[in-house]
């Protein structure tokens, strides 16, 4: 199973169309605070249409908090412009929990969270032409690429 994680978001947009997104794709969305934005944010409830309901949403008060919620077996991938790897190079297995970490979008994860797990950091390929690539569009990239390399089980699936 898929799990999105979203440290510390920052733009109610990005948040409500990753929830769609996932509410899409079967997947369980985590949020860890503090979020630049309340939950009530019509921008955010809207960006996410109509699918609040359907959302499995977990919420952290923090990232120590949130690793010691996670249940074996697990495996976790950092997304960041510093990773290591390519999204391809890693096989996911679906039996498994696959969690990928997102940072915040003006700074992203922090350093000590990279350092710590540097055999576990994905970039997504993009040209010089731009700093980063928007996180909606991130997590939409990574949660095909799982996706994909699952077989679509997860959209077989009706939790």
């Amino acid at each position: 199973m898929l799990h999105i994680v979203l440290y510390q978001p920052e733009i109610p947009e990005n948040t409500g169309n990753i929830s769609r997104m996932c509410v899409g794709m079967n997947v369980i969305l985590h949020l860890i605070r503090p979020y630049g934005f309340f939950l009530t944010n019509k921008k955010l409830i809207r960006s996410g249409v109509d699918y609040w309901d359907k959302l499995i949403l977990q919420e952290h008060d923090s990232y120590q908090k949130f690793y010691k919620s996670l249940k074996s077996p697990f495996q976790i991938f950092y997304i960041t412009k510093f990773g290591k790897q390519n999204p391809s190079d890693f096989k996911y297995q679906f039996k498994q929990n696959t969690y990928f970490v997102f940072g915040k979008e003006s700074s992203g994860l922090p350093r000590k969270i990279l350092d710590q797990n540097e055999n576990h950091t994905i970039r997504i390929p993009s040209s010089n032409n731009v700093r980063s690539l928007n996180l909606s569009n991130c997590v939409a990239i990574m949660s095909y690429e799982y996706t994909r390399q699952t077989k679509f089980e997860s959209l077989n699936k009706k939790w």
